[in-house]
């Protein structure tokens, strides 16, 4: 007899439920009977919706990957206002304040995850590859405006500062970092870059 709840979206519900057993418990506790629990679903939902539990993996990864669409749309919006560092703060704390650390851990813990990610996404870490290009889009029309030097290279820029700011993130377990020591980290990577008062 089939248990749990009907899902009315039930990729959304799957993938969410993933999400915050990731955030809470972390990848080695990722199992599709987790996910299903976690989901308040019958156990075959899952695999009613993906071909396995390494596809349903691939899917939510390749699902939060969009997302960062949205963010890159509102960070093109931003460019020209406010600050850069207080532009690429926002940008980066809400990158990384979501399940994207989280995320990175899976994709680094399952070989089966990375292999199947690779077919589409043979170069850099996917989802990390897809922000570096955000914010080096964004930096290099800072760049056109004249609030970035000319000569910064903002394919060097964008990792450093996801690199710093995975950092800042990395550990689920404590506390997240303040707004103002992201903003440190920010306007510290972009010294002698941004030719605009700092805040």
């Amino acid at each position: 007899m089939p248990t749990g709840i009907h899902l009315r979206d039930a990729r959304k519900q799957l993938f969410d439920a993933a999400e915050r057993i990731l955030v809470r418990d972390g990848p080695n506790a990722l199992t599709s009977r987790a996910v299903t629990t976690e989901a308040d679903c019958a156990k075959g939902v899952l695999h009613r919706h993906f071909t396995d539990f390494d596809g349903f993996l691939a899917e939510l990864v390749l699902d939060r990957i969009a997302r960062l669409e949205t963010q890159a749309a509102e960070l093109r919006e931003a460019v020209g206002t406010r600050t850069v560092a207080d532009n690429l703060t926002e940008a980066l704390t809400s990158l990384f304040s979501s399940v994207a650390v989280a995320i990175i851990s899976l994709i680094t813990f399952r070989d089966e995850l990375r292999a199947r990610l690779r077919r589409d996404r043979p170069a850099g870490v996917p989802l990390l590859t897809e922000a570096a290009a955000m914010l080096a889009g964004y930096l290099a029309a800072e760049r056109e405006r004249g609030r970035v030097a000319a000569d910064a290279d903002v394919d060097l820029l964008a990792p450093m500062l996801l690199g710093s700011s995975h950092l800042l993130f990395a550990d689920r377990t404590g506390v997240p970092p303040t707004t103002e020591a992201v903003h440190k980290m920010v306007t510290s990577a972009l010294a002698g870059v941004v030719r605009e008062p700092r805040s």
